[in-house]
């Protein structure tokens, strides 16, 4: 039988789809990038920061997996690839902290959008996404803290 996708189910619009690939996509990248700065930052503080972007990696592969279940689930199929990373080369801590603010605030931009696109069509999908907007800020609200003493 072939699953194709329901075109009357407002749950499987290509705009949803694509929102849920992205954010798949975005996540994967977000494993990617903290474990690198797990593995690159040196220092007095090395070991804590260690675990927090550890902790991170770990969290970003969980959000890949829901926002992947969920995308299956709805008939769609995620890319085997992450979005485009780019290094700065750059590993004080001041960047790190910096760039991962960027990628979370970038998080919360997709992560808002596919609220949009869902409300009034399905609460799952808005639940969810207004769930991680709400994980995400709080990754934000985090990076500013460990940002205060750098700046």
């Amino acid at each position: 039988m072939n699953q194709s996708i329901d075109t009357d189910n407002p749950l499987e619009s290509p705009e949803i789809l694509d929102q849920l690939k992205k954010l798949v996509q975005l996540e994967l990248a977000g494993v990617i990038r903290y474990s690198h700065y797990a593995l690159m930052v040196s220092g007095p503080n090395r070991i804590p920061q260690v675990t927090f972007f550890k902790q991170q990696a770990t969290e970003s592969l969980d959000h890949a997996q829901r926002a992947g279940e969920i995308l299956t689930g709805l008939g769609g199929h995620p890319e085997m690839k992450a979005v485009q990373l780019d290094e700065t080369h750059r590993h004080d801590m001041k960047t790190i902290l910096e760039e991962s603010y960027a990628h979370e605030r970038q998080a919360i931009a997709m992560y808002t959008d596919l609220a949009k696109s869902a409300a009034g069509r399905s609460v799952l999908l808005e639940e969810f996404a207004r769930s991680m907007v709400a994980t995400e800020e709080e990754h934000l609200l985090e990076l500013r803290k460990m940002l205060r003493d750098l700046e």
